[in-house]
């Protein structure tokens, strides 16, 4: 039986109740001698109880769930009866049937919600390792100094840039703020800022160098690959290489540097654009 039809049930019963409590009301009323009329009235009573806890006998419970604002209604089990003293003010005492779950009662006077409870913030994770990637790419155009490495290539273009525009140390930076968590170059020093108007790139790695050591990370390994169509690098590569480990502060066995042409396709194909990629591997310390 579902609780509204359970409801229904017991509105119905105490319609038939207040019934049957007229027809004895009427009953006394009847102009008979007293004694009479008292053994009378007893018998119907007695009548009427036997009725009303007949028609409240179930063969199992009664699930009533009841709101915030409802009285408190209890459930009966199989062949429990109400005597006629508990059916006026429905002062209902629970007991607890075998054959059913308990019946879950909301009291009117209070309501009580359960807080959640507040997980602790964890901590932060301490890795042993991170790993960051970094790419840049610059557009060669005349009348600039090509800057790799932080070493001038002899070239007749440069690359166009806020700084010095070094592609090589750009991507290094990146790759170690990636690895970090960090925001990228461009928001650490923004090109809109006079003060890295034409700056060294090597205040930038400089920089990126110290937040490693601050997190209590170094350097495990560095691999950097260039690409570019013109000038070739092979001459000049150990030089870049060398002073790349010393701006980190590496040995030369974990800094590498490779360089590519673009097979003359596109921009970087063309001589107009010179690019960078670069993967760090940084070890707790």
């Amino acid at each position: 039986m579902t609780p509204r039809g359970s409801i229904n049930f017991l509105s119905q019963t105490f319609q038939n109740t207040e019934i049957l409590l007229h027809e004895l009301l009427k009953f006394q009323s009847q102009s008979r001698p007293r004694a009479t009329t008292r053994a009378d009235a007893a018998q119907r009573i007695e009548s009427i109880d036997m009725a009303m806890a007949n028609s409240l006998c179930y063969a199992g419970p009664i699930p009533i769930k009841v709101s915030s604002k409802q009285p408190i209604v209890r459930s009966y089990g199989a062949g429990e009866r109400v005597g006629r003293d508990s059916l006026p003010c429905l002062k209902f005492k629970a007991r607890p049937s075998p054959s059913s779950s308990p019946v879950v009662v909301a009291a009117a006077s209070s309501t009580v919600e359960a807080e959640p409870q507040s997980e602790a913030a964890a901590p932060a994770k301490v890795l042993p390792f991170r790993v960051g990637h970094g790419f840049d790419l610059h557009r060669l155009e005349p009348g600039y100094h090509l800057i790799i490495g932080g070493i001038s290539i002899p070239h007749d273009r440069g690359c166009e840039a806020h700084s010095d525009g070094d592609v090589l140390l750009h991507c290094v930076v990146d790759a170690i703020l990636g690895a970090l968590g960090l925001p990228d170059i461009g928001q650490i020093f923004p090109d809109t800022d006079p003060k890295w108007k034409g700056a060294a790139s090597s205040v930038f790695i400089k920089e990126a160098v110290r937040l490693m050591h601050e997190a209590g990370y170094e350097l495990g390994n560095l691999d950097s690959t260039l690409i570019l169509q013109r000038p070739k690098l092979s001459p000049h590569k150990e030089a870049i290489r060398a002073n790349l480990c010393e701006l980190l502060g590496a040995d030369p066995s974990v800094v590498n540097l490779k360089a590519k042409t673009h097979e003359k396709v596109d921009s970087l194909g063309e001589n107009r654009s010179i690019a960078a990629h670069t993967v760090v591997l940084l070890m707790k310390k």
